[in-house]
């Protein structure tokens, strides 16, 4: 199959490129702009039952004039001192001024001196609320005016001002991604030329997969924003970036494979064009299977209920088949157009490298398979110990880089306030007929009983009685685990039990979100790993024609990720005293790690098979097969651990913490599980590994130092 498809690409070159660039760049003409579809509030992808989404579609019938974003301007003397009276007087003429001339999605900024005031007169609140979802550009637009005006209008004083707050947060984190996806495209641009100058000593060989990774990110882009679009969903604003290091860090694996096998056919003998037929068909089934068990991965994520899990797995999934089909059409007819010269000006793809040090692993592994799967397993066991600590982080400010404004004003605002103030919470209560006065002060004592609750606010209630919203202030900061533990336990369950019988009780809020987002991603994971495992072992079973195998095979990967997210969270948790790791980080290490780490098991299981159809005993096998894959697996583990390192200079705590993650989790799959324990695996299982399946031979055996076909 791989061989004829090979053959016709081959002999249609000329037309294969002009089919790509012709269709590549009619799709990205035509097609939406991907920000058009981007969404940064994680709150926005909860499902229509969570108890937060029906809390803020209740609040927007009974209470439209509260239904938008908000913000909070948090007002502090210059030189430190407290605030005067004076001070305080002199913010009901600010906000009178802030509401002069305002935009039109700001509906107004409201200040009350009795309340606004810390009482150690620190600090002075200002609240803003907005029309419109903070994600709508003319909301975006408004904080930053908001921010400009507050400046303005306290120049010359001796206050001065910040701006937090939901809306705000929003605004500070898409220029903070904005920022850290243009440093980490440059950084992994620039890492993937170096890389592939060092290993092939040849521009070409470099640009060739930039100029193809570049032309499958641009047209994969397009298309998800044209189904986004048809299909009317959006995707998280992280989908960007990821995309970046997803296809250049999968593309110059799969490139790197080929270009590998490329030239040890030309080695070999075969001519150029037999060289490329003979890459695609050695290597085509490999890659195909790795890219499958990747797109599987991603595409298990629509199973999510969480619209971010849910879009972003079959938008990645769309880039890896679009970037596989490129793989196996693109680039083979761009090396048949190129021939030899794609390793110009080095002559070193004439002879075969004299590197001892994969050889020599190989026959340590070969001859000592048991000592080396006991180390293998003891390293990654006692990094897999960290996991019992992984405590999550759902707060979007942590998330920030420590200068935003978002992050300083709340800082300040903790000075005289709660850490609730940023966001108070919502209780609403919809009963079938008038709520009296008296029923409304039980609820409001009861609340303001619960541990963990700062103070209640004045409470609100519609015309016809039937609605009461009760806005309370949490102690703790509204993102923290003990404040989503709050709100969705004692200050829930206390809520139901005060308000009148037969009503209707909801929690809103960003903090009743977050905890919404907290059960909803615990269902998803439990749903999401399992069935991924389930489609690991198949396409590896259908790969491998085995059964035993693909089962080690995938629970070796499953320990590389556990000793990934351990050893995160002993650096992060322990070394630099983080209150936690994202909320988002084992979704991530699943999706790169466990995925890419099933690729390269794929290519050193499919090498191992080759060495024993060619003859070899199983310690022979995984001889060799380190010898001849293991190169190519640790330049493409290099390649893609640097992409995703480059997130480290982002500067984003989000991105840090990614980037360390699944850089050293590539690192371990490739050269500790990959490279090490599975060919010490397979080595030991002998030939029951490739049960109930038989591996026959194909020909007599070689030599053991002998190559076998391919590399």
């Amino acid at each position: 199959m791989f061989g004829t498809l090979a053959r016709g690409v081959v002999r249609a070159r000329w037309f294969v490129i002009l089919a790509w660039l012709v269709a590549a760049a009619a799709v990205i003409l035509t097609a939406p702009s991907f920000s058009s579809v981007t969404q940064s509030d994680q709150s926005a992808f909860l499902p229509a039952s969570a108890e937060s989404v029906r809390a803020a579609r209740l609040a927007s019938e009974a209470f439209p004039s509260d239904n938008g974003a908000s913000a909070v301007v948090v007002v502090q003397r210059r030189d430190g001192r407290p605030l005067t009276e004076a001070d305080a007087s002199s913010l009901i003429d600010v906000a009178g001024r802030l509401n002069q001339s305002k935009p039109a999605t700001l509906r107004g900024v409201a200040f009350d001196p009795a309340q606004n005031v810390a009482q150690n007169r620190s600090v002075a609140l200002l609240s803003a609320q907005f029309t419109g979802s903070p994600e709508e550009p003319a909301v975006t637009d408004a904080v930053r005016a908001l921010r400009t005006r507050a400046r303005d209008a306290l120049a010359g004083t001796a206050l001065t001002a910040g701006v937090t707050g939901q809306a705000a947060i929003v605004v500070d984190n898409k220029e903070s991604f904005a920022g850290a996806e243009k440093v980490v495209t440059i950084a992994t641009v620039v890492l993937i030329v170096v890389l592939l100058l060092l290993i092939f000593r040849s521009p070409l060989a470099a640009l060739l997969p930039l100029l193809s990774v570049g032309l499958v990110f641009g047209l994969s882009t397009s298309v998800i924003a044209a189904v986004a679009t048809v299909l009317h969903f959006q995707v998280g604003q992280e989908v960007t970036t990821l995309l970046t290091v997803v296809l250049f860090g999968i593309g110059t694996d799969y490139i790197l494979f080929l270009l590998f096998r490329y030239r040890e056919r030309l080695r070999a003998g075969d001519s150029p064009r037999e060289a490329v037929v003979a890459a695609v068909e050695r290597v085509g089934e490999a890659i195909a299977s790795a890219a499958f068990a990747v797109i599987a991965a991603f595409g298990a994520l629509a199973l999510a209920l969480l619209g971010f899990f849910s879009t972003l797995g079959p938008s990645l999934a769309i880039a890896v088949a679009v970037m596989l089909l490129a793989a196996l059409t693109l680039v083979p007819a761009i090396v048949a157009v190129l021939g030899p010269r794609v390793f110009w000006p080095s002559r070193s793809w004439r002879r075969a490298p004299r590197g001892r040090g994969f050889p020599a692993l190989g026959r340590f592994v070969g001859r000592r398979p048991g000592p080396v799967l006991l180390g293998t397993l003891v390293l990654l066991g006692a990094l897999a110990a960290g996991v019992a600590e992984f405590s999550p982080d759902y707060d979007p400010i942590d998330q920030l880089p420590p200068g935003t404004e978002s992050t300083v004003a709340f800082k300040d605002l903790q000075r005289g306030f709660p850490a609730g103030a940023l966001q108070p919470t919502e209780v609403y209560v919809r009963a079938d007929r008038p709520v009296t006065e008296a029923e409304i002060g039980e609820l409001v004592g009861a609340l303001r009983s619960v541990p963990g609750v700062a103070t209640p606010l004045p409470p609100r209630a519609t015309a016809d009685g039937r609605t009461v919203s009760v806005p309370l202030i949490l102690q703790g900061a509204p993102f923290a685990a003990s404040s989503l533990d709050l709100v969705s336990g004692p200050l829930r369950s206390t809520a139901r039990g005060a308000a009148p019988a037969g009503s209707l009780v909801l929690v809103g809020g960003q903090t009743m979100a977050f905890a919404d987002i907290r059960a909803t991603t615990d269902r998803d994971f439990s749903l999401i790993f399992p069935v991924a495992g389930a489609l690991f072992v198949v396409i590896l079973a259908l790969l491998l024609r085995a059964a035993l195998a693909p089962l080690y095979l995938v629970a070796v990967v499953v320990l590389g990720f556990a000793a990934t997210l351990g050893a995160s969270v002993w650096v992060f948790q322990g070394a630099l005293g983080h209150a936690g790791l994202s909320y988002l980080i084992p979704i991530v290490l699943y999706l790169f790690v466990t995925a890419i780490g099933t690729d390269y098991n794929i290519l050193m299981t499919a090498r191992l098979r080759e060495e024993v159809r060619a003859g070899r005993s199983s310690r022979e096998a995984a001889t060799l097969a380190i010898a001849h894959a293991g190169p190519s697996i640790a330049a493409a583990a290099v390649i893609l651990a640097g992409t995703f390192g480059a997130l480290l200079i982002s500067g984003v705590p989000f991105f840090v913490q990614i980037g360390f993650a699944v850089t050293l989790g590539i690192l371990l799959v490739a050269f500790v599980v990959s490279i090490l324990l599975v060919p010490a695996l397979t080595a030991i299982a002998g030939r029951a590994a490739w049960w109930p399946g038989r591996v026959r031979p194909a020909g007599p055996p070689a030599g053991p130092g002998a190559p076998a076909p391919g590399s």
